[in-house]
């Protein structure tokens, strides 16, 4: 029996490494490719037409987030036009980029089949695969969190010139921050990591971590300048956020409700496999660097999550931030637990089959229709994936009779701002009355709800331009309102017997004139009624 020389093992094991290499970026380009052609057939989230205006309507920051969201839509809809893969092309290859980011972190603190088998998991459960499909914050926060992770753990290794690396993370942390407010919390995990691990306190007697936080502060013009130009009004939710609820049933209920989210999102293995690693490797954190380095970015932002839950019944969607760490420092755990037995591999199976399973049924539920699994549409999250070109289509048929037969233009009029975006983006001729308008309305009022608040509105005065039109009896209103005496269609997808009361308030009369159920496989998807407001009078104020 002849030994293998030294030489010839490391070039067998090189190859190995390179063809698992291979078959995970394959893997990677093919997965990503079906993501475009799924994001360019199915139907738009409300959000994301909702995003989608936004982006019509650019601004260095909004109401409730940063401009990051506004541009990647603007990014996406100046090359493709106004489609749907237009409005989503960046979240595939955001999710592209997210895997190859932790894919090199995995490999550095541990090796490549941790790295393989982390990318491979988490490219297969729900939650990972909803951000690569969907334009929201989601994709754009997560790509920025690993980034800003990644670049870190290099910041803080032992080498010359690493300055560059520490402006790095605060930049990318800052950008972040522009798509998520909540990305902010990952400054927190820094000092958390510089000051639990002995070897890296002395960061604190260098210039890296004051370059960090210098450059961050300043992604934090764009807020308070949009600010400072609205006296502050992005203050206002955080403010209202802070009342406590008292109740403790609803405080567990809320709980309940977000383990209960987290399990179908994450894959129920994959979710029990993180917890168990979390609590197992707090004590390991006092030992390893890597531990800690991991625990610092996933405990601080899952325990504030927590918190919101528990103390305001919220649902943060940003808590799923922390699990871009603990995803690793699972893989890592439990490839890693002796003995390897047969079993445990069998269960590890069993949950990545499970999460594929999970993504495929999240992404289009009708596959359980087809095998005779009745699932009413009224209980399928997916439902507000289809009909709304349908319904779209409908409404923009009955406008033109109805205004065929009125004799002069309407305005319409959404019942939320998620209805009046997702309709607007399918309607052929989304036509507005002056630049800046979003084509479709929400109810007037006075509260600010979100941006269309501050978009043009149908109960604004205007500056007319011949200035006899200006009414004296009315001083305290400098200018007219073009829509006073104009005809308005009142749209809703809720069961609604008549408009709300600011409504009919401000119009002279209304009347139901059509409703309408859009169908899906011969189930009702979405009902839509159309109110006619007549003769738009203006509240008073």
């Amino acid at each position: 029996m002849t030994s293998r020389s030294p030489t010839s093992i490391f070039r067998s094991k090189l190859q190995m490494l390179r063809r698992a290499s291979w078959i995970l970026f394959s893997f990677l380009l093919i997965l990503t490719c079906a993501r475009l052609v799924w994001a360019a057939h199915a139907e738009l989230l409300p959000d994301e037409a909702y995003y989608y205006l936004w982006a019509q309507h650019p601004n260095v920051c909004y109401y409730s987030n940063g401009p990051g969201i506004a541009l990647s839509v603007l990014v996406g809809t100046s090359l493709l036009g106004r489609c749907e893969l237009g409005v989503r092309l960046l979240s595939p290859f955001l999710a592209l980029g997210t895997s190859l980011l932790l894919y090199f972190l995995a490999r550095r603190l541990y090796r490549e089949r941790i790295a393989f088998w982390l990318v491979v998991v988490l490219n297969l459960t729900p939650l990972f695969n909803f951000a690569a499909c969907f334009l929201t914050p989601a994709p754009l926060s997560l790509f920025f969190w690993t980034a800003a992770m990644v670049c870190f753990s290099l910041a803080v290794q032992e080498s010359p010139n690493r300055v560059p690396f520490w402006a790095l993370t605060g930049f990318l942390i800052g950008c972040g921050f522009l798509c998520d407010y909540a990305n902010a919390f990952q400054l927190i995990s820094v000092l958390i990591f510089l000051i639990t691990v002995t070897k890296h306190r002395r960061e604190f007697r260098r210039p890296g971590v004051y370059v960090l936080f210098g450059i961050f502060c300043l992604f934090l013009a764009s807020p308070i300048i949009w600010n400072m130009q609205h006296d502050w009004i992005g203050l206002v939710p955080l403010s209202s956020d802070i009342q406590p609820h008292k109740h403790l049933p609803a405080r567990f209920s809320a709980l309940f409700q977000f383990i209960g989210y987290q399990l179908a999102v994450c894959s129920p293995l994959f979710l029990i496999a993180m917890i168990t690693a979390l609590f197992g490797s707090i004590p390991r954190a006092f030992r390893s660097s890597k531990v800690a380095f991991l625990l610092s970015f996933s405990l601080p932002i899952l325990l504030i999550g927590l918190i919101a839950i528990f103390e305001h019944l919220t649902q943060p969607s940003w808590v799923t931030l922390g699990f871009v760490s603990l995803s690793l420092l699972a893989v890592a755990w439990w490839l890693d637990v002796p003995p390897q037995n047969r079993i445990l591999r069998i269960v590890a199976v069993v949950a990545v089959a499970i999460a594929g399973a999970s993504s495929l049924l999240a992404l289009g539920t009708d596959q359980l229709r087809i095998a005779g699994i009745n699932l009413s549409y009224s209980s399928d999250p997916s439902a507000s994936l289809h009909g709304w070109k349908t319904g779209a289509a409908e409404i923009e048929r009955f406008r033109s009779a109805f205004e065929q037969k009125l004799g002069e233009p309407v305005f319409l009029i959404g019942n939320q701002y998620q209805t009046a975006a997702i309709v607007s983006f399918y309607l052929r001729d989304p036509r507005v009355d002056d630049p800046g308008h979003p084509p479709i309305y929400i109810p007037e009022s006075q509260n600010i709800e979100n941006e269309f608040s501050f978009w043009p509105r149908y109960d604004e005065f205007v500056e007319p331009a011949d200035k006899s039109e200006i009414n004296s009896l009315f001083s305290e209103q400098a200018g007219v309102n073009p829509f006073i005496n104009r005809t308005a269609l009142y749209i809703t997808d809720s069961p609604e017997e008549a408009p709300p009361q600011n409504l009919q308030n401000s119009f002279t009369r209304w009347e139901l004139v059509d409703h309408f159920q859009v169908n899906r496989r011969d189930e009702p998807l979405h009902q839509f009624r159309i109110f006619a407001c007549y003769q738009y009078q203006t509240l008073p104020l």
